[in-house]
């Protein structure tokens, strides 16, 4: 009997994914561990292997369409000795959400047949008291355009709220807090007879987009700067590339990682994460490293960074940063993490302030070093000066908590050496 690919759920809090492309053709051989297709998340494009081997024998869901819900059958495999004939007795059996997706209309018809079975029980007395009933889809469309799904008028059975009711919801349902000031751009590009490109936005360019707005909105952030001599970091960074001959090369990020995790560790106060029933301080340093990708910023994780010496900090950083771009990281090498770095110095930008990655409680932007007149011993002398802002959930850490962080960070930095005791 054929086996089924099933759309895998490549997160914990992944419902739904685009299949970007198949890597696989109808009529090609499979191996347990071949790449047969790409999956876009809201997090990443990531590669899918095989776990069973055959002969892809039928596609049901073909590249291109997006929001295809985990666990949906997305294409059939022929086991050693089967021929296509045994596709026929399977190939209406995948079921569909309620939602069918484009393009891919031979998975379609079942949907009438399996969507009522569980729908009765929990559709009756559809907001009685309050509740809301809606579809998983329609919720998270609600949530991604602000939309008060409490004020939308179900179309579905008993009153159910769908993915149509959302789509076709006035503006008036908004949510209190918009989702962007001012008036619509392409409606005042149009209007304007202004000319434009349209960039299509990814899943997870949408889902960078709700998490920045959620952050901002809902967390209490201050920053706090301080200034850091490099002369030496640079100095000791210098001696070691040259004594590494090759072998390895460090960066001053580098450097930052490591001081940023020896800081946590002397001060754990600041490695932290807010809920409303307790704060949460975490035994490790799991430094979340912001990386440009194609597709938006992404954080892959140095994890227990404090217990790791700066050459393999460096060798994982090289690393996961290729892959970042590639969009070939694993869920757990992006996920989680207790403090952000944001690093923007390679572009001369001297200082900024980030936004907290959540439910992190703090983020260290750092911006370039500059050769600057400073007073040493009454003596003014020329040395590079990196300016560090910490941003901070006032919830979860306070003003003197966070001072206290930058003082050890400060310390670290600026000594290199002691890092290494």
């Amino acid at each position: 009997m054929p086996i089924k690919i099933t759309m895998p759920a490549l997160s914990p809090t992944m419902t739904e994914g685009n299949l970007a492309k198949w890597l696989k053709k109808e009529g090609d051989t499979v191996k347990a561990g071949d790449v047969i297709a790409e999956i876009e998340t809201d997090k990443a494009t990531m590669e899918v292997e095989a776990v069973d081997e055959g002969i892809l024998g039928k596609i049901l869901v073909p590249a291109g369409t997006e929001r295809v819900p985990v666990n949906d059958v997305i294409g059939l495999l022929l086991e050693e000795g089967e021929s296509a004939d045994a596709l026929k007795s399977i190939g209406a059996a995948p079921k569909k959400t309620e939602a069918p997706k484009a393009g891919a209309p031979s998975v379609a018809a079942p949907a009438a047949k399996s969507s009522p079975a569980p729908a009765a029980p929990v559709r009756q007395q559809a907001n009685a008291g309050g509740r809301v009933y809606a579809s998983p889809l329609a919720k998270r469309i609600a949530q991604e355009k602000n939309i008060d799904i409490s004020k939308v008028q179900g179309s579905g059975p008993r009153g159910r709220v769908v993915k149509s009711d959302i789509e076709n919801a006035r503006p008036g349902m908004a949510g209190a807090a918009p989702k962007a000031a001012g008036p619509d751009a392409k409606k005042l590009a149009d209007l304007l007879g202004m000319k434009y490109t349209e960039l299509p936005n990814s899943n997870i360019r949408k889902m960078i987009a709700s998490r920045l707005l959620e952050s901002k909105q809902t967390i209490p952030h201050f920053y706090l700067t301080v200034d850091c001599i490099l002369d030496n970091l640079l100095e000791s960074r210098k001696d070691l590339n040259e004594k590494a001959a090759g072998a390895f090369k460090l960066s001053v990020n580098d450097f930052i990682i490591k001081a940023s995790a020896m800081a946590l560790k002397s001060y754990p106060a600041a490695n932290v994460a807010w809920t409303e029933a307790a704060i949460l301080q975490y035994e490790h340093a799991d430094i979340s490293v912001a990386v440009a990708t194609p597709n938006g910023l992404i954080t892959p994780i140095i994890k227990r960074a404090e217990e790791k010496g700066m050459q393999q900090i460096s060798a994982e950083m090289k690393d996961l940063a290729t892959r970042a771009r590639e969009g070939k990281l694993k869920p757990e090498e992006f996920q989680g993490g207790t403090f952000s770095i944001s690093n923007l110095g390679m572009y001369g930008i001297k200082d900024f302030q980030a936004i907290i990655n959540p439910p992190q409680a703090c983020i260290l932007a750092v911006g370039t070093g500059i050769e600057t007149p400073v007073v040493d011993k009454g003596e003014i002398k020329i040395r590079t000066v990196m300016s560090v802002t910490l941003s901070v959930d006032h919830r979860a850490v306070d003003g003197a908590a966070g001072a206290e962080y930058l003082q050890m960070f400060k310390k670290y930095i600026e000594n290199p050496v002691t890092m290494l005791l």
